[in-house]
């Protein structure tokens, strides 16, 4: 079914609406504060013209005049004025008080339910466009919940009891206003519809515009160094311009919808007094007639304006809560099962059992009826060429993806019955690139042990080796370290992540090339760390380098995600194959193509690569 179809668009206003009266009835009493309020507010506004109508009555002498009377009629008006008045501190306070909860508890649920989606999700969604609905989300609530209380309800609830009094008074009058005001809704409806292809022109204009400065600012190096500024300033000039088009469209097109709505107003306004005065000349109706239909029709008119003007950001207000919606009503991919248990680690020996894995198909699998068995406390190396399945098994351990077959176990407990946050909490990972929090460097580290001492925050830096360039900062621990942890070099960041792993001490530690950006003297440094942390743990290490893992209990080399070789470092150089040809090309200190390498073995098979100076030599 197309997304724009009837019943989506239904379906989709019925979702948001749901979404939002569920949190409205967590409050039902001010909720009906709210909606009482208002009927007592249009009440007041519908009974003040027919004081008002006595009032020029007796003045035009229609009424015996009466001192008495007209002051009666004085105190009485500016009580409803005054009721009024009260009505609208009570609604307004009463809606602000709870429509901050509500936005707060939808802030709350959107962030709770948000973290909750899988890798999968994360890593095709773009981290801004998921903070900006989660905003709009609870922002649209306001404006959704100010429009029907401020504006669409009272209005009807007016309109409706201006109809019903005029036609008490005179069933003509009445049914003209009732017809007048139903095809002024439609009207504005009609127009506002029209409109809309010209509002989503612009702002498709406006989103054109933002990303191009965006992409300039982003890239402003290589304007500067290609000398590309005027380049730059056409192609933005040329979007400016489409967008200043786009802009003119629409507010000529809003200027035709007000003028349109202005001229209506005067034709109903003119045909009413003319039936008013075909009716005072019969003797029907008085001056305080002419007060009140003229009262009644403007207060409707301007009432019945103002849905046009909340009519758009209610609609750009749905807009907004749609797309958050469509995330709240996705499921999760990856979740607890029911009753999950938690997981319990003594040897943390890892078992893959006909694991079976796949993004796009069953015919294109990653994994297929892969086997691995982990004795606890072993440390494994994994390499291969790149696709060959290394990383997949990591997040499938990490329970990032589910497995489409087979399964894993830790200490023989299936990781698909076991609660994520046990799973998590048992496993420490290093990745390639960490990425830190837009936080200071001590909240960072204590991210691996949230109750850590300060003590013990500093001591694992020191293992880690960051404590020394941390101590050198004007702000030591507390220095923030930008979003993604763009103030630190790649080296500064892999050694806080490392940090943060060994202050955490799970008893599974799993690193992804975690000295890749470190220099040689840091990489010597963190390896004596690595040593430490490694100590009586379950240990997996995707490895490029080869050198990194010579000391590995064991070296599984992977193809096409099917292990091909395993053994010790010796013992895989020694039987050749695809581990000879990975430690020959960099050994050889520069990348060959693979069918220049000879697969036999010599007698220096087993030596380590040549040193840098060797190299030069």
């Amino acid at each position: 079914m197309p997304e724009d179809s009837p019943k989506t668009k239904f379906a989709g206003t019925r979702a948001v609406l749901t979404a939002y009266l569920r949190e409205a009835k967590r409050y039902p009493g001010s909720f009906s504060i709210i909606i009482l309020s208002a009927i007592l507010m249009q009440l007041a506004n519908l009974a003040s013209p027919l004081y008002l109508r006595e009032f020029f009555n007796v003045l035009a002498g229609v009424v015996p005049a009466q001192g008495a009377n007209l002051i009666g009629i004085i105190i009485i008006v500016g009580l409803l004025l005054l009721s009024n008045w009260l009505m609208t501190r009570v609604q307004n306070i009463t809606n602000m008080r709870m429509q901050s909860r509500v936005m707060r508890d939808l802030y709350e649920q959107s962030f709770h339910y948000l973290l909750g989606h899988s890798h999968t999700f994360f890593i095709s969604n773009f981290a801004g466009s998921l903070t900006h609905k989660v905003n709009k989300f609870a922002r649209s609530f306001e404006t959704l919940m100010d429009a029907f209380v401020l504006q669409f309800f009272p209005t009807a609830l007016f309109v409706i009891g201006a109809i019903i009094i005029l036609s008490l008074h005179n069933i003509v009058l009445g049914s003209m206003l009732g017809v007048w005001a139903v095809l002024f809704v439609l009207l504005q409806f009609y127009l506002s519809k029209k409109r809309t292809p010209y509002r989503l022109e612009r702002a498709a204009a406006d989103s054109r515009i933002t990303g191009a400065l965006a992409d300039t600012i982003s890239n402003h190096s290589a304007v500067e160094l290609f000398s590309g500024k005027k380049h730059e300033e056409g192609i933005f000039a040329s979007l400016v311009e489409v967008w200043h088009r786009a802009t003119l469209r629409v507010w000529y097109a809003d200027e035709f919808l007000w003028g349109s709505l202005g001229l209506f107003f005067i034709f109903i306004n003119i045909v009413l007094l003319y039936g008013a005065v075909i009716f005072w000349q019969r003797g029907e109706l008085t001056l305080g007639d002419f007060v009140l239909i003229q009262s009644y029709l403007l207060t409707a008119f301007n009432q019945l304006l103002g849905i046009n003007r909340e009519l758009r950001r209610f609609q750009d207000a749905y807009a907004d809560a749609s797309e958050m919606v469509s995330i709240l009503n996705l499921p999760h991919e990856v979740m607890n099962v029911p009753n999950a248990s938690k997981l319990a680690v003594s040897s943390a020996s890892i078992t893959f059992s006909n694991v079976g894995f796949y993004f796009r198909s069953a015919e294109d699998p990653i994994l297929k009826d892969f086997n691995l068995t982990i004795p606890g406390g072993q440390k494994v190396a994994l390499v291969g060429p790149s696709g060959a399945g290394k990383s997949t098994i990591t997040r499938l351990l990490l329970r990032l993806y589910d497995v489409k077959s087979g399964s894993i176990n830790i200490d023989s407990q299936n990781i698909a019955g076991v609660t994520l946050e046990s799973l998590h909490d048992s496993i420490s990972y290093v990745p390639q690139e960490p990425i830190l929090f837009h936080r200071s460097l001590m909240e960072n580290i204590r991210y691996g042990k949230r109750d850590a001492s300060d003590e013990e925050v500093m001591e694992a830096a020191k293992k880690a080796h960051c404590h020394e360039f941390i101590s050198q900062l004007p702000l030591g621990y507390a220095t923030f370290v930008g979003e993604r942890g763009v103030k630190l070099s790649g080296g500064e960041r892999q050694r806080i992540a490392i940090a943060r792993a060994i202050l955490k001490q799970s008893p599974i530690l799993m690193l992804d090339e975690a000295t890749s950006s470190l220099d040689s003297e840091s990489e010597a440094l963190i390896q004596d760390a690595l040593k430490i942390l490694m100590e009586g743990k379950t240990v997996i290490v995707i490895a490029h380098r080869l050198s990194t893992i010579m000391n590995m209990d064991r070296i599984l080399v992977l193809q096409h995600g099917t292990i091909v070789a395993d053994g010790t470092h010796d013992a895989l150089l020694k039987s050749g194959g695809l581990y000879h040809k990975l430690w020959s090309i960099q050994a050889g200190g520069f990348i060959r193509d693979e069918d220049e390498i000879e697969p036999e073995v010599d007698d220096d098979d087993d030596k380590e690569p040549p040193s840098t100076a060797q190299l030069i030599k």
